[in-house]
C-alpha cells in the first residue's frame, strides 16, 4: 500500500510528497480544503504550511488531515499495482449531488 512518507508545504497551496516508494510526486490541495473545518488553513497562509505527516498522510494542527489515497491518485487507489501517480497534478474535490443537477 503506497501512502506518504514526507511533506515540503509550497507556494500557492502545491506540496511536495515523497511517497513510501522513493517517488517524489507534486499535489495542488486548494480546491480539497473547502468547508468551515479548513478555513483556518485557507485565512491563514502558515498554518497550511505547518503540514506534517502522521500515519501515512498529511495532517495539519487541530486534527485536521486529508485522505493518502486521494492526495496521492485524486481518488482511490488503482487495483493494478504497477501504475504510478503522476508525478504534478492539481486535485479536485468531487461534486455534491446537489451540485451536479
Amino acid at each position: 500500500m503506497l501512502r506518504i512518507r514526507s511533506v515540503e508545504p509550497l507556494d500557492e497551496y502545491w506540496i511536495r510528497l515523497r511517497l513510501t516508494n522513493g517517488e517524489v510526486v507534486e499535489r495542488n490541495v486548494r480546491d480539497l480544503l473547502y468547508g468551515p473545518v479548513f478555513e483556518p488553513l485557507l485565512t491563514d497562509y502558515r498554518a497550511f504550511r505547518r503540514a506534517r505527516v502522521r500515519w501515512g498522510t498529511v495532517v495539519w494542527p487541530g486534527r485536521l488531515d486529508l485522505d493518502p489515497d486521494v492526495l496521492i491518485w485524486n481518488g482511490a487507489a488503482p487495483a493494478d499495482p504497477t501504475v504510478q501517480p503522476q508525478l504534478r497534478l492539481a486535485l479536485h474535490r468531487p461534486l455534491a449531488a446537489a451540485e451536479v443537477g
